[in-house]
């Protein structure tokens, strides 16, 4: 009857230790650790675009209103809008709406800004996503030919493409990408979006020129710094030597050695690239038309929309501090000798 017991209490006692040990886990602390930290930094973001949003010259009253309208029918609008209160009771009155997902409406066209996102939305995401993906498409296999024989003409090569495209700027890029491929050629479109639930096809070419105009720098600055990496690797590296005392060919020391070390520089450039690429959209997706939140964001600047510019810069802000904390937690899951928990 007592082992009975005890063996009950054993198994009860189970689920308690596994939870236990998931919430004293390294890694969930870090995750849990990165997220308190970015509360007040979200925060932070949204009080700083608001501020700047009520320091901008200009009614947005009189703008939903037109400029022939009476002063009476300004203060109508501003009191509809809800100008008329103060500015910190404003802003909280939009915060406890975003906490309860109730994003506000725009001032100039009188929709929910939740509709807004869902529509423009996609728009970005997939522009950025195919944007990483080509970066990262290009330069991992460049880099790792460029480095097998630094120095050599592929090597040159690459170092001078990339060189030149840095020096460009993502919007002449767009602007020479559009010269070459619609104007000159016209194998792509200049301008306009096809939804991909309409035309698969359709869609692919309306994104290829603002996706490479995002990527391709950004796959230049990938591909010299891994190159870099990997040279120094080869060239210094005591378990590259052992790799090569063992008889291991050089590309299997390049790949399975040398890239694993430095994919770790690699994985935190792109963390840190999330945010220079979500800006380079706002001026790509106004060059080639996109209805995406790049443009949605102009706009509410523009015109004072508040609502619209606070959900946009917030979603923006979000993105780039989670896309660092998914780069911290990557880092230990690739290597299990690193212990956040100890910091």
């Amino acid at each position: 009857m007592t082992a009975t017991v005890e063996t009950t209490s054993i198994r009860a006692e189970k689920p308690r230790g596994l939870l236990g040990r998931v919430a004293g886990s390294p890694l969930v602390r870090l995750v849990v650790r990165r997220v308190l930290i970015a509360i007040p930094l979200l925060l932070a973001v949204s009080v700083l675009t608001f501020a700047l949003m009520e320091a901008m010259p200009g009614d947005p009253a009189r703008n939903m209103a037109g400029m022939d309208a009476t002063e009476a029918e300004v203060e109508a609008v501003r009191k509809q809008l809800g100008l008329d209160r103060p500015p910190v009771e404003r802003y909280l009155t939009w915060l406890g709406g975003f906490v309860t997902g109730n994003l506000g409406r725009s001032t100039v066209s009188g929709q929910t800004v939740a509709s807004m996102l869902d529509e423009r939305m996609p728009v970005t995401v997939e522009l950025v996503a195919f944007a990483f993906i080509l970066s990262l498409a290009i330069s991992v296999p460049v880099a790792l030919m460029a480095a097998r024989r630094p120095g050599g003409i592929f090597d040159r090569i690459v170092m001078v493409i990339s060189m030149t495209l840095l020096a460009v700027p993502n919007y002449v890029m767009a602007l020479l990408l559009v010269l070459v491929f619609a104007v000159s050629l016209r194998v792509l479109p200049a301008i306009g979006y096809v939804p991909i639930q309409e035309d698969l096809l359709g869609n692919l070419r309306s994104v290829t020129l603002p996706v490479l105009a995002l990527g391709l720098p950004i796959a230049c600055f990938y591909a010299r710094f891994l190159r870099g990496d990997l040279v120094e690797q080869m060239n210094s590296a005591d378990y590259v030597e052992t790799a090569r005392a063992k008889g291991v060919g050089p590309w299997k020391v390049l790949w399975s050695h040398a890239f694993r070390n430095s994919s770790f520089g690699l994985l935190t450039l792109v963390g840190l690239n999330v945010g220079g690429l979500i800006g380079g959209t706002v001026i790509v997706e106004q060059i080639f038309s996109m209805p995406g939140l790049g443009v949605m964001m102009l706009q509410g600047v523009g015109s004072q929309d508040i609502a619209v510019v606070q959900a946009c810069v917030f979603i923006f802000a979000a993105v780039a501090v989670f896309a660092n904390l998914f780069v911290d937690v990557m880092y230990a899951v690739l290597d299990p000798r690193i212990r956040y928990g100890s910091r």
